[in-house]
């Protein structure tokens, strides 16, 4: 296993300054994939003149997006200013949907503080006319909290619809988890699951998703320097049910570009934009090699390897800042 971490890049400003020269992004930049026609944008999601370039002629089916909600405190005050500058997006989202369409949000929950910001987004979602359809919760592997309070092991999906959108249900089989045995029934006497009746291999996913492996160092899809990535196979699941082959999906906050891959892979076309030059890298790099290696992530490297292992600045400061120091025949191995 190559071992090149990479830290967070948005808790380090230092880090992120060091890593820009090797961006082909400024802000406003769109990057038109030649290939399958993708588009990546280092867009603010609030620019709707900017997103019009993007978007052209088209519409999207389909809207996966992932916001930064972990960058307010979450206390009063700020929580509203959050929810004015979701509204914006919301409504720039809606502008480029297709008249028959899907709207995904993964949105979460603060336990310590009232749940914020999920609530008040639920209520401000009213305005804008689209249907609730369902509230998906995604179950981690690993939690967080304290030992007096139950450990948090969810991440919440607010799924809409605007019009009357397709819902491939086939999309929503799913092998049945290790800790599912199956449905319990008594046949002659015994009590039996559904394996053993009907040799069944899958199950609905239903709106309680635990069958799905948050995504850790170790797993090929891993992108260090990211934060909070969600698993691409959460994203092809949406992607499956709710729009077709052909179809225009797209997400405002790319980050990891997940959403980039699972439309790569699905035979969609993707429109995504991120703010940070970084992201919008990293997505473009994800795609490139994706398309080159096949793998969908970087596993244990990180998608900057390459010109940090020639770059004398970045080696000194990550290991002064944090204890990372790369082997030179470690560096050597990276593909």
């Amino acid at each position: 296993m190559i071992n090149f971490p990479l830290p967070r890049i948005d808790e380090d400003e230092i880090l992120k300054e060091l890593l820009l020269p090797y961006c082909r992004f400024k802000e406003n930049d769109i990057y038109v994939d030649k290939i399958n026609g993708h588009k990546i944008g280092c867009i603010d999601c609030n620019d709707k003149d900017k997103l019009s370039e993007l978007f052209g002629n088209e519409k999207a089916k389909l809207a996966v997006h992932d916001p930064p909600y972990n960058f307010v405190a979450f206390d009063e005050l700020e929580v509203k200013d959050f929810i004015e500058w979701s509204r914006k997006w919301v409504n720039n989202t809606l502008d480029f949907l297709d008249e028959n369409s899907s709207l995904y949000i993964w949105l979460g929950a603060d336990q310590a503080n009232h749940f914020q910001p999920l609530p008040e987004f639920m209520l401000m979602m009213k305005e804008f006319g689209v249907k609730s359809r369902s509230f998906i919760t995604m179950r981690n592997q690993r939690g967080y909290g304290t030992q007096k309070n139950w450990m948090a092991i969810k991440q919440e999906l607010l799924y809409y619809k605007k019009g009357e959108p397709v819902f491939n249900v086939s999309a929503e089989y799913t092998e049945i988890p290790k800790v599912l045995k199956g449905y319990y029934k008594i046949i002659n006497g015994v009590q039996t699951e559904n394996l053993e009746r009907s040799k069944s291999e899958n199950i609905r996913a239903g709106n309680v998703w635990i069958d799905i492996q948050q995504v850790f160092y170790r797993m090929e899809e891993n992108v260090n320097g990211c934060y909070a990535q969600k698993p691409l196979k959460s994203i092809e699941r949406i992607v499956r049910a709710s729009s077709n082959e052909g179809d225009v999906i797209t997400d405002l906050f790319s980050h990891s570009g997940t959403t980039l891959i699972a439309a790569e892979r699905l035979n969609r076309k993707c429109f995504i934009i991120d703010i940070d030059p970084i992201y919008c890298e990293i997505t473009l790099r994800r795609l490139e090699n994706l398309r080159t290696s096949g793998r969908t992530g970087w596993q244990n490297g990180n998608p900057f390897a390459e010109e940090i292992k020639n770059d004398k600045k970045i080696i000194r400061y990550l290991k002064s800042k944090y204890d990372i120091s790369y082997k030179s025949k470690k560096i050597k191995t990276l593909v």
